[in-house]
């Protein structure tokens, strides 16, 4: 079998075309297709999977099935919405990596096919560069940071702190050991018997809660780095604990634990923010991914801005999760900077932000 790769764009005469980019994304349980022009997004349509709920958790094989249903539909939705014809796309973007691989092959094939057959350029996205990026996204309520700055991303599989010095030069500064934060969440929640998923919940009670009312420890863990498996342990051993004295501890005090897990959690990440502005003299911080809808980090991040006068870019709900457009304002950028790739390429379960 041959592939053919063609690259046909001169990149001088981009900046006066219009661009289209139908962005596709499925690295885990979120089937999602967008349509931006230029930088501007027209449609962003996102179809969950309630499915996973029954389990806990996200089970691959469910999530991959989910998604060849719901590509095409979504697909279509997402064009009819911005009121586009495929005729008219200028190149597909789509998430290699990193995610499930059953999910990202879904996205992946369905990608290469789009672009193959509408005769049109592929360009393939770091999911968690995505993240970052998506603050470029043109939006009313939403300024882009100025480059460099420091970007946190928090998502249920990855915990990492990076200094972007331009769209696609980034260097991570410090990442999670072992669990991300969102998992810290997500584990917290069910040891306390809360539906998944669980982080959005414990955020719920936290905000009637007392941050202090219970204790945890917070890992010590050189430079930037982050470490989230021992403070899940030592939740499950306290509640084991407590509701062996009472059964009923949880149901009497759910808010309070959930609001002293959340305060500890919020000052592990704070913690080494405060260390990373030190060190690179850097003050505009921004968030990305999943976890960065939590209210109290937010809140924080808020604070932050009126205590230690840093500029804090916080998105916009839609873009926190799972989403296209941030893989469309991606495929943007390396579509006016001629970044293009062939049918040949693959999805990658493990996929560095800086490779």
């Amino acid at each position: 079998m041959f592939y053919l790769c063609i690259s046909i764009f001169i990149p001088n005469t981009l900046e006066k075309e219009t661009i289209y980019i139908l962005a596709i994304e499925s690295s885990c349980d979120d089937t999602s297709v967008a349509v931006l022009q230029n930088d501007t997004m027209l449609s962003n349509v996102v179809a969950s999977q309630k499915i996973h709920e029954e389990y806990g958790g996200v089970v691959p094989e469910l999530a991959s099935r989910a998604h060849q249903q719901n590509i095409v539909p979504v697909t279509t939705q997402a064009l009819a919405r911005a009121n586009i014809d495929k005729k008219q796309l200028s190149a597909i973007a789509f998430t290699r990596g990193p995610g499930l691989m059953g999910s990202l092959l879904v996205g992946t094939s369905f990608a290469k096919s789009l672009a193959l057959a509408l005769d049109i350029p592929l360009i393939e996205v770091n999911h968690m560069q995505a993240h970052i990026l998506a603050h470029f996204i043109k939006t009313e309520n939403m300024a882009p940071p100025a480059f460099p700055f420091i970007a946190l991303t928090i998502s249920g599989g990855h915990t990492q702190i990076v200094k972007v010095n331009d769209y696609f030069e980034m260097e991570i500064l410090g990442q999670t050991l072992d669990d991300a934060v969102g998992e810290a969440f997500d584990k917290s929640a069910k040891i306390l018997g809360l539906p998944y998923p669980g982080g959005p919940l414990i955020d719920k009670y936290a905000a009637k809660g007392n941050p202090n009312a219970f204790e945890f420890p917070k890992p010590k863990v050189k430079d930037l780095n982050f470490s989230f498996s021992g403070l899940k342990t030592s939740i499950l051993y306290f509640i084991q604990k407590q509701t062996a004295q009472n059964p009923n501890f949880i149901q009497e005090n759910l808010e309070d634990i959930c609001a002293s897990i959340q305060y500890t959690i919020i000052n592990i990440l704070m913690s080494k923010l405060k260390k990373a502005v030190k060190s690179t003299g850097i003050n505009r911080i921004a968030i990305g991914g999943g976890v960065s809808a939590n209210s109290g980090i937010r809140s924080a991040l808020k604070d932050a801005e009126n205590e230690l006068g840093w500029t804090t870019y916080i998105p916009n709900f839609e873009f926190c999760t799972d989403n296209a457009g941030m893989i469309g304002i991606v495929g943007y950028y390396k579509f006016k900077s001629n970044q293009f790739t062939g049918q040949e390429i693959s999805a990658k379960a493990r996929y560095n932000l800086t490779s």
